[in-house]
């Protein structure tokens, strides 16, 4: 249905302008300060090295230049080392352990002294011992087992898997079986998802493409349906989403919210990332009341001339067809993201700014929070964002400027509201991916359940490589 032509209110007028304008100082300043936050890519690379010499000891010996790679240990030992000096912090004792044991291996005693020192003064005198004997370079003791256990028993508790492996090799040099082969079969499977499943998604991905970019460059278009969406005007449109998505969902709930759930939360301080868990998921919960209100008092008025199947179209049914075209299409922007992350890359190195949600997702070891994470990334936030990008603004723009400009602009909008220079272009990629869905199928359940499929492969890849 075309939008009304009758033109808002002057008040109606002037708070749309308002609201845009501090929405872009927000986005300005979100961005810039995007900038200075790390990127988590480091983090994945440095956790993908560590998986591959965890696996090693379980690849058959003509795999392991495929698998680990022939300098496993050395590129390890080099992520490791700009991990650590990344780090403001006084690092990691796990991270500190490792690339010492990696260097007193590679016979650099001279470079592994300052790590042990800092190691020393971080942990308790109980594991000193450790700490001393390393210090004095790694000594064959396979056949003192009390000694070996005096010096690695206080530190059982919170050494990973792959630092129990090089402690065992670096005070056990002769013992054949160092490392648990469980976890080492079970690093091999993860390594494979990893790294190779993703490789095979992206030529599949690449061959579902075929067609569509077939007929794009035979100029054929493919027929699309009715475009329909609430018939709501720029005005209303820009208060929905710059605010009261911005304005007040991303900055004054925040600001209100935050102090009110730390005395809620204060009986958590003891399990900090489960309190984190679910801060992210009641802050974000609160995020989206202030835009699903203002919208379901733009729709109201609106009730009697809601056509079938309502002004969003979610047409979750049939629910085969939903789910196979959010697959397709999942398949089909993977290349396409990947490719646009990699020319972002090239053209301006790593500039940082990933989602902070990211980093948590990869640490965390907290069942709870990692529902919430979950929760808030695969469900919330694919209902929320795609009712107001694909629900509400590529068909109010689509009606205007036509579909492809909706699907255009609705996707750079969308990449501009997560905040991030770095992962911008990627961003705005899976937007086009997703309005080109939205605009193919005529139904915003499939996006939907695109959207929670993307966050959901990213959310699996980071538990796969947190050890």
């Amino acid at each position: 249905m075309p939008p009304s032509t009758a033109a808002p209110p002057r008040w109606k007028q002037l708070l749309a302008v308002l609201s845009l304008l501090l929405c872009g100082l927000l986005w300005i300043n979100g961005l810039l300060q995007s900038l200075e936050r790390p990127s988590v890519g480091n983090a994945l690379e440095l956790r993908q090295r560590q998986l591959q010499v965890l696996a090693a000891p379980a690849l058959p010996e003509r795999l392991k230049p495929l698998l680990a790679g022939p300098d496993s240990l050395e590129q390890l030992t080099i992520q490791l080392e700009q991990s650590l000096a990344a780090d403001p912090g006084p690092g990691s004792p796990d991270q500190l352990l490792q690339l010492a044991l990696l260097q007193l291996r590679g016979q650099q005693p001279e470079r592994s002294a300052p790590l042990l020192e800092r190691l020393r003064a971080q942990v308790p005198p109980a594991r000193h011992a450790l700490v001393a004997m390393l210090e004095s370079g790694p000594l064959p003791l396979a056949a003192q087992p009390p000694r070996i256990a005096a010096l690695t028993d206080p530190w059982q508790e919170d050494l990973s898997p792959l630092t129990s492996q090089l402690l065992c090799q670096a005070l056990e040099p002769g013992r054949p079986d160092c490392g648990d082969p469980h976890r080492q079969g079970r690093a091999l499977a993860r390594l494979l998802a990893v790294s190779w499943l993703p490789g095979l998604l992206l030529l599949l991905g690449l061959g579902l493409l075929l067609r569509p970019a077939w007929l794009l460059i035979r100029h054929r278009a493919m027929a699309t349906p009715a475009l329909v969406g609430p018939p709501l005007d720029l005005v209303d449109v820009t208060l929905l989403i710059a605010g009261g998505f911005v304005v007040l969902g991303e900055l004054s709930v925040p600001l209100l919210l935050a102090p009110a759930l730390r005395p809620l939360l204060a009986p958590l301080d003891a399990t900090p990332v489960r309190q984190q868990g679910l801060q992210v998921l009641l802050l974000y919960l609160g995020l989206m009341v202030p835009p699903l209100l203002i919208l379901a008092a733009q729709l109201r008025p609106l009730a009697r001339q809601q056509p079938a199947n309502g002004w969003l179209q979610w047409r979750w049914r049939p629910a085969g067809s939903a789910s196979t075209a959010a697959l397709g299409h999942v398949l089909m922007v993977l290349p396409l993201v990947a490719f646009s992350g990699w020319m972002v890359n090239r053209l301006l190195g790593d500039p940082g700014g990933s989602n902070p949600l990211l980093e948590l997702v990869l640490t965390a070891r907290d069942p709870v929070a990692l529902l919430c994470f979950g929760f808030t990334a695969m469900v919330l936030a694919p209902l929320f964002e795609e009712t107001l990008f694909r629900g509400v603004l590529l068909p109010a723009l689509g009606s205007r400027w036509g579909g492809t400009a909706g699907v255009l602009v609705s996707a750079l909008v969308f990449g501009l509201a997560h905040l991030s220079v770095g992962e911008l272009l990627p961003l705005v990629v899976l937007g086009v991916g997703l309005g080109w869905l939205r605009l193919r199928s005529g139904r915003l359940g499939p996006c939907v359940l695109m959207h929670s499929l993307w966050n959901g492969f990213t959310f699996t890849n980071l538990l796969l490589l947190a050890m």
